[in-house]
C-alpha cells in the first residue's frame, strides 16, 4: 500500500506478526502528520522511506521506534483506527522479512541503511532474526504421543493454558478428549498457564485417553470423558445437574451412583458428590475423611467408601447404611462392599463379612454370621443378600420373600460361579452352565418354564422383575414378568450372536456381535429404540437408569433413548459428549 504525500513514499516494515484486533492508526487528512500503534499489539514498528523525499516531520518520525513494552499509546494529532491484517494474510517477502497485504519490506540499499539505522543494526535482517528469536521465546514446541505410538508436534504460546496445547494435540492426533501427562508421569493441569507447567521445548508428552465411562442414578446419567471431566444429564435434582461442583470434577477416575446422587473419585483419592443431599449428594460431614479413596459402593440413599488402609467411610441416609458407627471397629482390611436398597455388606481380607443398615434389607446377618467364612463374592437384590463361599455353596440373608431364604434350592446350589439379582429374586449360574433361581416368583424367582433351555449359560442380566440369560451360542432366554422383559418373543429371531445385555427397571437392550442393538419390553422405559436405531452402530457398552439407556459407541460418542425424565434425552449435552469422540486428523 503506497502512502504518498509531499512527493514521498512511506513503507512500513513490520518485524513481527500482527494479529486480528490490533490497531494501526494514522491521522487524516495529512497522513504524514502522525502515525500511532497500539503498542501491546505489535512488538516493533519502524517507518522507512527515501530520506531525500521525506518532509522534515517524517524524518523525525522515522527515528521513532515503538516497542511492545510501552503502556501508553503513541499518537500524534488526529487519529482514526484501521483494522490490522489477520495472520492468514501474512506472507514472507523476498528478503525473508514479513510483508502484510501490500505493506512490504523494502530492502534496497537506501532502505537497508535507513532501517538498519533505526533498528540499531547494520543489517535489518539481523534485527528481524532477533525479533523472530524473541517471538520463539514466547512459545513452546513439544511432541505429544499416544500409547499406539502415533505422535504429533504441537506449538503453543507460553501465555496460553495447557488446555490449548491439549486441544491442538487432540486435533493433530485425530482423537477425542484426553489428558496431557508429563515425562514425570504427572497429569498436567489443563487450566494452568503453560509458562507455569515446567515444560521446555522438545519435551515429549503423552496424551492419556481413558475410555468414556457412564454411570446412572435412577433418574440421571454421568459420563466421565477422556480427559477426566464429567458431563451429566437427566433429572437435575437427582444428579443430572453437576454445575455446583463442575470446577471440582477434574481428573475423575470412577463414579458411583446411589438412587438419586453421584460420588466421583478423583485421581488424588478425594471424592466429589452431587445430587439429592439426603441420598448421599452431600458428603460435607465426612469430607475430611475422604482421602485415598479406592472404591465406593451405594445403596438407594447412601454411600460407603473403602480407603487405602482398608477402613470405610459412610454418608447419606443413616437408616439406609449411611451410618456405620455400630460396626466401625470391625471395618478393617475391607476388600469389597455390596449393597441392597438400604444396607451394606463388606467382605474383609480374611473372608468374613460385616453388615450394617436397615435390618429388613439385609443389614443384620447374625443368623448366618458363623457360616460367613471364606466368602468370595456377594450379590444383592433390593431386600436381601447372597454370598458365594469358597467351596461354591451359597448363603443368603435378608427378606425371605425377596431371596433372603434359599432353603428350597439349597441342595442345588453347588459349584456356583456367578449370581445375578432382580429386585426380589436371584439366579445362580453353576459350573456346568445350568441355572438355579429362587425368591419372589413374580420377579423371576421361578424359571421352571424355561429350565430346559437354560444350558451353557454364559451371563445373566436382570431388570427389576425379569431375567435374560446369554447362552454359549449367543442366543437369549428370558423369564420373569413378561411386561418387564421376561417375554422376548417379539425380538427372538433378532437375538443372535448377543455379546452383552443391559437392563433398565422395565426393559432390556442387547448388543450384538456387529455392534447393533436389540431392545424389548416397556417402550417408554427404553424397550423401543427405533427413534435412534440408525445411530446404534458399533456399540461397545450400554448403561441404564431406571427408565432410559445410554450407549457408548466405538468412536466414544453416546446415544440415548427411553424416558426423557430419566436421562433418555441427552440433546442438551450432546455437543460435549461428541467432543470425546475421535476426530479426523488435520
Amino acid at each position: 500500500m503506497d502512502l504518498s504525500s509531499h512527493g514521498g513514499m512511506l513503507t512500513m516494515a513490520v518485524a513481527a506478526a500482527p494479529y486480528r484486533g490490533s490497531r494501526l492508526m494514522c491521522s487524516t487528512p495529512d497522513i504524514y502528520e502522525g502515525c500511532a500503534l497500539d503498542a501491546s499489539a505489535l512488538p516493533l514498528l519502524a517507518f522507512v522511506g527515501e530520506a531525500k523525499d521525506q518532509p522534515k516531520e517524517m524524518q523525525e518520525l522515522g527515528s521513532r521506534t515503538l516497542r511492545s513494552d510501552r503502556k501508553e499509546e503513541a499518537m500524534l494529532h488526529r487519529s482514526v483506527p484501521l483494522q490490522a491484517p489477520a495472520p492468514e494474510v501474512r506472507q514472507q517477502a523476498e528478503e525473508s522479512a514479513l510483508a502484510i497485504s501490500g505493506i512490504s519490506t523494502a530492502l534496497d540499499s537506501d532502505y537497508t541503511r535507513f532501517l538498519g539505522h533505526i533498528l540499531g543494526q547494520e543489517n535489518p535482517r539481523s534485527a528481524i532474526a532477533l525479533e523472530e528469536k524473541r517471538r520463539m521465546k514466547m512459545s513452546i514446541t513439544v511432541d505429544v504421543g499416544l500409547l499406539s505410538g502415533k505422535t504429533a508436534t504441537v506449538t503453543a504460546g507460553l501465555d496460553e493454558d495447557v488446555g490449548a496445547l491439549q486441544r491442538r494435540a487432540q486435533i493433530a492426533l485425530g482423537v477425542g478428549r484426553g489428558r496431557l501427562v508429563g515425562s514425570s508421569g504427572s497429569v498436567l493441569d489443563a487450566s494452568a498457564p503453560i509458562k507455569h507447567a515446567k515444560l521446555e521445548n522438545g519435551d515429549v508428552l503423552m496424551l492419556q485417553r481413558q475410555g468414556i465411562q457412564v454411570q446412572a442414578t435412577y433418574f440421571a446419567f454421568a459420563a466421565i470423558l477422556g480427559d477426566g471431566s464429567v458431563v451429566t444429564w437427566g433429572n437435575p435434582y437427582t444428579g443430572g445437574n453437576s454445575s455446583a461442583v463442575q470446577d471440582q470434577l477434574k481428573n475423575v477416575q470412577q463414579i458411583q451412583a446411589s438412587g438419586r446422587a453421584f460420588a466421583a473419585i478423583l485421581d488424588d483419592g478425594s471424592v466429589v458428590t452431587w445430587g439429592s443431599a439426603d441420598a448421599g449428594g452431600d458428603s460435607s460431614a465426612v469430607q475430611d475423611q475422604l482421602k485415598n479413596v479406592q472404591q465406593t459402593q451405594a445403596s438407594a440413599n447412601a454411600f460407603a467408601a473403602i480407603l487405602a488402609d482398608g477402613s470405610v467411610v459412610t454418608w447419606g441416609d443413616a437408616e439406609m447404611g449411611g451410618d456405620s458407627s455400630a460396626v466401625q471397629n470391625q471395618l478393617k482390611n475391607v476388600q469389597q462392599i455390596q449393597a441392597s436398597a438400604s444396607a451394606f455388606a463388606a467382605i474383609l481380607s480374611d473372608g468374613s463379612v460385616v453388615t450394617w443398615g436397615h435390618t429388613g434389607f439385609g443389614g443384620d446377618s447374625s443368623a448366618v454370621q458363623d457360616q460367613l467364612k471364606n466368602v468370595q463374592q456377594i450379590q444383592a437384590s433390593l431386600h436381601a443378600f447372597a454370598a458365594i463361599i469358597g467351596d461354591g455353596s451359597v448363603l443368603t440373608w435378608g427378606s425371605a420373600a425377596d431371596g433372603g431364604d434359599s432353603s428350597a434350592v439349597q441342595d442345588q446350589l453347588k459349584n456356583v460361579q456367578q449370581i445375578q439379582a432382580s429386585g426380589s429374586a436371584f439366579a445362580a449360574i453353576l459350573s456346568d452352565g445350568s441355572v438355579v433361581t429362587w425368591g419372589h416368583t413374580g420377579f423371576g424367582g421361578d424359571s421352571s418354564a424355561v429350565q430346559d433351555q437354560l444350558k451353557n449359560v454364559q451371563q445373566i442380566q436382570a431388570s427389576a422383575s425379569a431375567f435374560a440369560a446369554i447362552l454359549g451360542d449367543g442366543s437369549v432366554v428370558t423369564w420373569g414378568s413378561a411386561a418387564k422383559g421376561g417375554d422376548s418373543s417379539a425380538v427372538q429371531d433378532q437375538l443372535k450372536n448377543v455379546q452383552q445385555i443391559q437392563a433398565s427397571a422395565s426393559a432390556f437392550a442387547a448388543i450384538l456381535g456387529d455392534g447393533s442393538v436389540v431392545t424389548w419390553a416397556t417402550a417408554v422405559d427404553g424397550g423401543d429404540s427405533r427413534a435412534v436405531q440408525d445411530q446404534l452402530k458399533n456399540v461397545q457398552q450400554i448403561q441404564a437408569s431406571a427408565s432410559a439407556f445410554a450407549a457408548i459407541l466405538r468412536d466414544g460418542s453416546v446415544v440415548t433413548w427411553g424416558h426423557t425424565g430419566f436421562g433418555g434425552d441427552s440433546s442438551a449435552v450432546q455437543d460435549q459428549l461428541k467432543s470425546c469422540a475421535a476426530v479426523p486428523s488435520l
